[in-house]
């Protein structure tokens, strides 16, 4: 199936089922998965989405609510409903995703949604919210088929099919003990292969993975994406069972983190929504504008210092914001891939030392190569040789400077506990701005004046 993308003519017909009568609206609304129309939903008014919602089936409606980008705010659509609507919704999601929703409620509108929903359904939703929702804890759905480690086949199969009579997929059995401590893990495959007197102890897996609820959620995801799971338990600190995280979560969670990273790289907060207005986005970027204003400052006023050199040699002003252009290309370039690789796991001293080693010779490279060209420009354009070699000198200089900056002050941020993709950019671009400008200067100083 291709993805889905809101096209003006899908939207033009949903608005104008719109302007019709229920029974039109409901007959084209069944030509739209529930994911296109949480997709739609972004373009659609707060009245337009509570009417079809109420049109829908509750199956359906619910897949629509849990399918609304998080920036779509589905628990406003949610809140507004009938409450005899709301609770049927609410009652048929999985609980990780209902305790996403309503967390972003207040707490007087979190309380009404639960006082109308089942006991049961309200007792495990409360538990859920009340971890930080960028842990395990708060990533786990407490929905999980688990069996004693006692039974025997036939016994366990009985115990899978009442569990699972609610629950729309499961991908592993966890066994547990009398007081509900983890044990280990099954396949349903091994439960149906096994003789029938055979007990669950002899077939359980004892060595399994496993996350604590504190866990935070990139943390479970680099654990999934390292053992190829398709599902990870959770338990306490006594390891008893408290819930599973599904590989579908953490394409969320990948998807999110890999969001925040970009942002934060950019000099965005992470507190900015997408689809946010003009006065947030103002909101969260004036302040970083404002220090990168300052660096610019610091940059400026190192081309002060060197008022003669510029004077004499009107030439190097056009050819030093090419070098400190190609510094912060090539310093962003080594950011990059030093904060991925720190994303995906924790260097150790000596891959932290040959990350730093290998942009330094990266930049070296590049700068050489670079440096030519420019020289190569001085020489037959400005018939300057030795403005090329300055040139060529400061070409090389910075762009070593700058792999080594973009490799080295994220891995140092790291090691001090400063997140590496808020600060590194704008130092960064400080170092390479202040080195491509007074290399050129310098050296011209130095070497044609």
């Amino acid at each position: 199936m291709q993805s889905f993308e809101i096209d003006k003519t899908d939207l033009l017909r949903i608005k104008t089922a719109l302007e019709g009568n229920d029974a039109e609206l409901q007959e084209v609304l069944k030509e739209y998965h529930a994911s296109e129309i949480a997709i739609l939903f972004e373009k659609l008014p707060q009245e337009a989405k509570e009417r079809i919602i109420n049109l829908l089936s509750t199956q359906i409606a619910t897949d629509v609510i849990s399918e609304m980008d998080e920036e779509a705010h589905p628990e406003e659509l949610l809140i507004g409903l009938d409450p005899e609507k709301r609770t049927e919704i609410v009652e048929e999601m999985d609980y990780d995703v209902a305790t996403d929703i309503i967390s972003q409620l207040d707490k007087e509108d979190q309380q009404e949604i639960l006082e109308d929903i089942d006991q049961e359904d309200a007792t495990s939703i409360r538990a859920l919210l009340n971890y930080d929702e960028d842990t395990a804890g708060g990533l786990m759905n407490s929905e999980v088929i688990c069996v004693n480690i006692n039974l025997d086949k036939k016994e366990a199969l009985d115990e899978i099919i009442r569990q699972s009579e609610e629950m729309e997929e499961f991908y592993t059995i966890y066994v547990v003990d009398d007081n509900d401590i983890l044990k280990g893990i099954v396949s349903i495959k091994d439960i149906i292969k096994a003789r029938g007197e055979a007990k669950v102890r002899t077939l359980v897996q004892t060595d399994f993975v496993y996350v604590k609820a504190e866990l935070d959620q990139e943390e479970v995801a680099k654990l999934i994406s390292q053992y190829n799971l398709t599902t990870i338990p959770v338990v306490d600190d006594q390891m008893k069972l408290l819930g599973r995280i599904t590989v579908d979560d953490i394409i969320d969670v990948m998807e999110a983190e890999n969001t925040e990273d970009i942002l934060k790289i950019s000099g965005v907060s992470e507190d900015e929504e997408l689809s946010g207005n003009w006065q947030d986005a103002v909101k969260s970027r004036l302040p970083w504008l404002v220090i990168n204003l300052g660096t610019a400052f610091l940059a400026a006023s190192i081309i002060r210092n060197f008022d003669a050199t510029v004077k004499n040699l009107a030439v190097i002003s056009a050819y030093m914001t090419i070098i400190a252009g190609m510094g912060g290309n090539t310093a962003t370039q080594a950011l990059a891939v030093t904060v991925r690789r720190i994303s995906l796991s924790d260097l150790s001293d000596r891959q932290a030392y040959n990350t730093v080693f290998k942009e330094l010779l990266v930049g070296l490279v590049n700068g050489a190569c670079n440096g030519l060209i420019v020289f190569a420009v001085a020489y037959f354009y400005d018939a300057n040789p030795m403005l090329g070699l300055v040139l060529f000198l400061a070409m090389t200089g910075n762009l070593i400077v700058a792999g080594l900056t973009g490799a080295s002050i994220p891995l140092i941020l790291k090691r001090v506990g400063i997140d590496p993709a808020v600060a590194s950019s704008i130092i960064i671009t400080t170092f390479t701005d202040c080195i491509g400008f007074f290399l050129p200067l310098w050296l011209a100083s130095k070497l044609l004046l």
